[in-house]
């Protein structure tokens, strides 16, 4: 199967999507914060937040799974999000890594779906373009080696975000 086939790009709020998985652009306490991160605790409910405080948050870059609780995903992998400091300290495989470390884990459980929304390009600033050319390769390397996930949705908010998703993939 065509690898780009199993990538999906939508305009759409994360946390509303019936996949398995949605991937939390979060900070590394996991504790919830603004942007996606406060959206995602808020529609999983309390239950999330104690969940999260029990994983004794997360490095920058790495990858922790918890349930979904009121969200139509099952599971939400947590992703620490590197912020954008002009590219002189490792952002660029930061965000690598939360991309890869994130498929991993949908790998390792099995998951058949997973969402993710563009990391680090909101607060954290990350230029977009930059951030969406990661997302797209690692999402393309990883399908090269893995049958899970069997699909990888990008959830964009806004056209301009859609527009970049499209001239990467």
């Amino acid at each position: 199967m065509n690898i780009n086939a199993r990538i999906e790009i939508i305009r759409g709020d994360i946390t509303r999507l019936d996949v398995e998985a949605i991937v939390n652009a979060a900070n590394t306490s996991l504790l919830g914060g603004g942007g996606v991160d406060g959206a995602i605790h808020r529609a999983a409910g309390p239950e999330l937040l104690a969940e999260c405080r029990t994983l004794k948050g997360c490095p920058t870059g790495e990858a922790r799974i918890t349930r979904g609780y009121n969200l139509p995903a099952k599971h939400v992998i947590h992703t620490v999000e590197p912020v954008w400091l002009g590219g002189r300290k490792n952002e660029d495989i930061l965000l690598a890594n939360c991309y890869r470390n994130s498929l991993e884990l949908a790998s390792r459980n099995r998951i058949n779906s997973i969402a993710f929304p563009a990391i680090s390009c909101g607060a954290y600033r990350f230029p977009l373009e930059r951030a969406i050319r990661i997302a797209a390769r690692e999402a393309q390397e990883f399908l090269k080696f893995h049958d899970f996930p069997q699909r990888i949705i990008f959830a964009c908010l806004d056209d301009k975000t859609y527009q970049e998703y499209l001239k990467a993939i």
